[in-house]
């Protein structure tokens, strides 16, 4: 089975944001074990939009649309399918009720435009909003599979999760054998990397299916396989998780969709753990990653963004000859990584203290090139440890790697403490 994704919107064409729904349903669609050839992106112009869908339909039998079904006058994805088709638009009552007691419930007047976001296509079945206004449509037309799907992503994926999907599996997949998923997660080691290491399972897969996904600083790898059962499946797929997990014990840290934050935070929060960090290249984003996870304020004990020498020196007992002087090694080392994780660590008290130094740019600092960062584990009674880092990419993607990367070396240590105790 063979999908196409339209895009629909003029401001993805001027890039004034970023498909993302894209990404989210070519994986999902993966998943379910239909395959997307093509990503099409249209303006909002109706004569540009029926030559992608004749294009898309004489290719693909699922043509999944995002975008152009708001209440403006450029919104005309369900006017021209419904066009081409040779179908009239309907309004559904349920979603124009809904809508209106929206406008109601905020004491505002409904115009008579938004009356369009309740419009189906005569013989479609309705995808209901949950997160918004408009309504989704999905219809079948000679042979053709259409879902109709809102632009905004928070609106997209409960629809296309928890309706769309329904949908699929009892319109178009039935009969087929479900496919299950594991998404094995992976730190510490780059995609180039960790696809070598399973080359040959890759190569040879049949079922289960092997697919990696990169992020920054974590690599994802899905396994997939078709089967009768959840029972069934998960059998295969945990024959074939064990053996990478034996492959790349020193890397994989979860068999679920997590970052490793979330596991740090669950380890530490476990264990009854504290922590703090110093981070001065970083601004705070290794904080920022640890409080997005619930529960990490029982392990979270505090943190410092020093990023200039002075706040070093104050706020840190960094010494001002490690900073200043002809022989200082300068902020951007291993000496001043050391200090800046222990005294986090001493100041607030915790068992863990970390540290981030280093060159983000974009230009060179202390003479020092761009990427060069020096990260620090102190750990109480324990000797702490500090890692060189070479970095490439731009300022944002050397700040996400330089956390990811730390917290990956904290992973490793609470691991290896983990089987001492």
């Amino acid at each position: 089975m063979k999908a196409e994704i339209i895009a629909v919107g003029t401001e993805l064409l001027l890039g004034q944001i970023v498909n993302t729904n894209a990404q989210f349903l070519s994986r999902e669609l993966a998943g379910i074990g239909v395959d997307v050839y093509f990503q099409t992106v249209v303006g909002d112009n109706a004569i540009r939009m029926k030559q992608a869908i004749e294009t898309a339909r004489s290719r693909a039998d699922i043509i999944i649309f995002s975008g152009g079904i708001g209440p403006t006058q450029d919104d005309i994805t369900k006017d021209v399918l419904a066009d081409l088709l040779g179908l009239s638009l309907l309004m559904d009552q349920r979603s124009l009720d809904s809508i209106e007691k929206m406008f109601t419930s905020r004491g505002t007047v409904m115009t008579e435009n938004n009356k369009r976001q309740a419009t189906i296509i005569k013989g479609a079945s309705p995808l209901l909003n949950e997160t918004g206004l408009a309504l989704g449509n999905a219809i079948s037309h000679e042979g053709t599979h259409y879902i109709i799907l809102p632009g905004p992503p928070k609106e997209l994926k409960p629809m296309f999760t928890n309706h769309a999907l329904p949908w699929l599996y009892q319109h178009v997949l039935a009969g087929e054998m479900p496919i299950y998923s594991k998404m094995l997660k992976f730190a510490g080691i780059g995609e180039s990397m960790l696809e070598d290491k399973l080359k040959d399972l890759i190569t040879s897969q049949t079922d289960p299916t092997i697919a990696p996904y990169a992020s920054e600083g974590e690599v994802t790898v899905r396994i997939s396989t078709k089967a009768s059962s959840e029972s069934e499946a998960m059998i295969k797929l945990n024959e074939l998780e064990l053996v990478i997990q034996q492959r790349l014990p020193e890397h994989m840290y979860a068999s679920h969709d997590i970052p490793i934050e979330h596991v740090i935070v669950e380890m530490m929060a476990d264990r009854e753990q504290t922590m703090a960090a110093a981070e001065s290249c970083t601004g705070g984003l290794l904080m920022t990653l640890l409080t997005s996870i619930p529960g990490s304020g029982t392990m979270l004990r505090g943190g410092f963004v020093c990023y200039s020498n002075e706040m070093k020196e104050k706020l840190l007992n960094v010494p001002h000859h490690y900073l200043e002087g002809e022989d200082a090694p300068g902020a951007v080392s291993a000496e001043v990584a050391k200090v800046l994780a222990e005294q986090a660590r001493m100041i607030t008290d915790s068992d863990y203290g970390l540290s981030v130094t280093g060159v983000a740019g974009p230009g060179y600092s202390e003479r020092k090139e761009v990427g060069l960062v020096y990260i620090g584990i102190a750990e109480r009674d324990k000797e702490t440890e500090v890692h060189e880092l070479k970095l490439s990419g731009n300022r944002e993607t050397i700040r996400i790697r330089s956390a990811k990367t730390i917290l990956y070396r904290l992973w490793r240590r609470l691991v290896e403490n983990e089987k001492l105790t």
